[in-house]
């Protein structure tokens, strides 16, 4: 006869003897321990090694404003004041004063005393223009022109006859129309269909074609299957699933035979 105890051996289930990582839904107990460092919440249990702080610094010592290495006294005075030996000091070279400069030989041009010396001939230079004749309004050479001698506007000379080409005058001429009769161009052909029987007419209309492999269809890109919402309430989701602990009890199947 098989045995009806399901369990197999000597174990059988019982309350943990220790808190187990997988019972818990958070990181686990080991994260609740006081940390190692630092002063605050510190580990009783284990050894702590000293530490220091630095201070504020007191408020009497903001109050002294006594000189410092700078503002030391000299050796040569004394408390009746600077002793008497003399000194001497390095200083700068003064400038040279200002002298007389007067021109040398370089300055004087006597090429040019000719004019002011000895008598010249009037010379005449080409200046600017000056702003004074910008304002005159008198005619200039070209505002006059002579009267010309070609032609038959002369007005010193005889001139010869001339004779001009004039148009066409229509009355008294060949191809004047006396009895105003209209010409053939004037009528217009009539349409036969107007005063006799009128054929049938015909269009060309449009080719039409069949449905070929030539006609664009969609592919796989024209499609949005991320918009399924038009058609549903909400696109479909899908999420991984819970990871089983390994202290879950299997499934055991128990065999009658």
């Amino acid at each position: 006869m098989p045995s009806a105890d399901p369990w197999v051996g000597t174990w059988r289930p019982h309350k943990p003897r220790g808190p187990i990582a997988a019972l818990y839904g958070s990181p686990g107990p080991k994260y609740g321990l006081p940390g190692l460092t630092g002063g605050s919440q510190h580990d009783p249990t284990k050894h702590k090694a000293p530490a220091f702080s630095m201070g504020t610094r007191h408020c009497e010592f903001k109050g002294q404003h006594s000189p410092g290495p700078a503002h030391s006294i000299p050796s040569n005075v004394t408390r009746t004041g600077r002793d008497g030996t003399p000194a001497f000091s390095l200083c700068g070279r003064l400038r040279d004063p200002l002298i007389f400069k007067g021109p040398g030989p370089g300055h004087y041009a006597p090429e040019q005393a000719e004019k002011s010396v000895f008598p010249a001939a009037p010379a005449y230079s080409l200046s600017g223009r000056s702003k004074e004749r910008s304002t005159s309004l008198t005619p200039g050479p070209a505002a006059y022109s002579l009267p010309p001698v070609l032609g038959p506007k002369t007005v010193t000379t005889t001139s010869a006859p001339a004779s001009s080409l004039g148009h066409r005058s229509k009355s008294g001429s060949f191809y004047e129309d006396l009895k105003k009769t209209p010409g053939p161009a004037t009528y217009k052909v009539v349409d036969p269909s107007s005063y006799k029987q009128k054929p049938p007419q015909f269009s060309m209309a449009g080719r039409h074609f069949a449905p070929e492999e030539n006609i664009k269809k969609p592919g796989p890109g024209a499609h949005y299957p991320e918009q399924v919402t038009v058609t549903k309430a909400k696109a479909p989701s899908f999420s991984f699933g819970l990871r089983h602990s390994q202290y879950t009890t299997p499934l055991i199947m128990k065999d009658d035979s």
